[in-house]
C-alpha cells in the first residue's frame, strides 16, 4: 500500500539523487529509506529507481510517480495547513441564525470577533425565532439570536443584551412630548406593522385582544427599516424593539415612547447545542460573547 511517508521518501531520493543522502537528510538509516522504496515498487508493481546508476536515475515509471506523487504531497500539505488553521481560528465559518431585529443585537458582537479573527466568515441567516431552536439542533445554524430560553434539551445559552418595546413616532408627533403612552393612545393613531409572523407581533395583538381594545394597522411592510423609514415619512406610528432604532433614535430622527402596559423588557441572548460538535470557530465566537458578559455581569 502507497503512503504519504514512503512518497515523501521516494521524493527526497529523487532530489538528492543518492540514497545516502537521502537518509541524512532524512535522519533515518540507508536500509529504512531503501525499504521504503521497495514497498512503494510493490504498491506500483514496476521499479521506481535504475539500481544500474550511480547517480539514482529513475525510471519512467519513477518519473511518473514523482510528478503525481509531488501533487499528492502538496495536496496533504495543503489540508493539513488547513485544519491547523481551523483549530486555531485562523479560517473557518460561524453560521448564525437570526430574525431581522436580531441582526441588530448580533452586528456589535461580529465586529468585536473580527477584530482577532479576520478570516472567520460569518454567515447570518435569517431564520423565524419559532424554527430556531430545530435549526440548531439540525445543524443548519450553529448559533441563534432569541428573546426566550427554549425549552429544548441540549442547548446552552448566555445573554447578551436586554431590550424593551417600545413606540416610535416622528420628533413632531404629539406623542413625542411624553415619557409614556396607553394600549387605548396608540390603538387611535395609524400604526405601521411587520407583516412577517413573529412571538413579538403575536405578543401585541394578543395584549390587545385581552384588552378588547382596537389596533389601527394601516400599513404592513417586509422590513424593520422600511418600518423606520414610514413612520420618519409620517405614515403612521411603530411598536418595534429599542435595539433596532438606536441609530434613529441617538440622532433624534424617531422618537422612543415607552408602553407600560406591554411589559415588553427581554433578555436577547445567543442559543447554541451543548455538544462538543461546534466548530473551532463557533466555540470561539460564543467563548468570546461569553467573555463579554461575563465582564458586564
Amino acid at each position: 500500500m502507497m503512503t504519504f511517508e514512503d512518497l515523501r521518501v521516494f521524493h527526497t531520493v529523487a532530489a538528492e539523487r543518492s540514497f545516502s543522502r537521502a537518509a541524512r537528510k532524512l535522519d533515518r538509516t540507508q536500509p529504512a529509506v531503501s525499504q521504503a522504496i521497495r514497498r512503494l515498487e510493490q504498491a506500483v508493481g514496476e521499479r521506481l529507481i535504475d539500481r544500474s546508476s550511480r547517480d539514482g536515475t529513475l525510471t519512467d515509471a519513477g518519473q511518473l510517480l514523482l510528478e503525481y506523487g509531488g501533487r499528492l504531497l502538496t495536496l496533504a500539505d495543503e489540508a493539513g495547513q488547513a485544519v491547523n488553521a481551523l483549530r486555531e481560528v485562523r479560517r473557518g465559518r460561524v453560521v448564525i441564525g437570526a430574525n431581522e431585529a436580531g441582526v441588530y443585537s448580533v452586528l456589535p458582537l461580529i465586529a468585536s470577533f473580527r477584530q482577532n479573527h479576520p478570516e472567520i466568515v460569518i454567515d447570518v441567516r435569517r431564520v423565524a425565532a419559532r424554527q430556531m431552536a430545530q435549526e440548531i439542533q439540525l445543524r443548519s445554524v450553529d448559533i441563534g439570536v432569541l428573546t426566550f430560553n427554549p425549552p429544548e434539551k441540549g442547548l446552552q445559552s448566555v445573554v447578551i443584551s436586554t431590550d424593551e418595546l417600545v413606540l416610535l413616532v416622528r420628533p413632531d408627533h404629539a406623542f413625542a412630548g411624553l415619557t409614556q403612552v396607553t394600549l387605548e393612545q396608540i390603538g387611535k393613531q395609524p400604526v405601521i406593522a411587520h407583516n412577517d409572523p413573529s412571538p413579538l407581533r403575536d405578543q401585541v395583538l394578543r395584549t390587545y385582544e385581552q384588552r378588547h381594545a382596537p389596533i389601527d394597522i394601516r400599513l404592513a411592510l417586509p422590513s424593520l427599516d422600511g418600518i423606520k423609514r414610514a413612520v420618519s415619512m409620517g405614515l403612521g406610528i411603530a411598536l418595534l424593539p429599542r435595539r433596532c432604532a438606536q441609530v434613529e433614535i441617538g440622532r433624534g430622527d424617531l422618537i422612543a415612547v415607552r408602553v407600560p402596559e406591554l411589559k415588553a423588557t427581554r433578555q436577547v441572548r445567543l442559543v447554541a447545542r451543548s455538544d462538543a460538535a461546534l466548530s473551532h470557530a463557533a466555540r470561539a465566537f460564543l467563548a468570546m460573547v461569553k467573555a463579554e458578559a461575563g465582564k458586564n455581569a
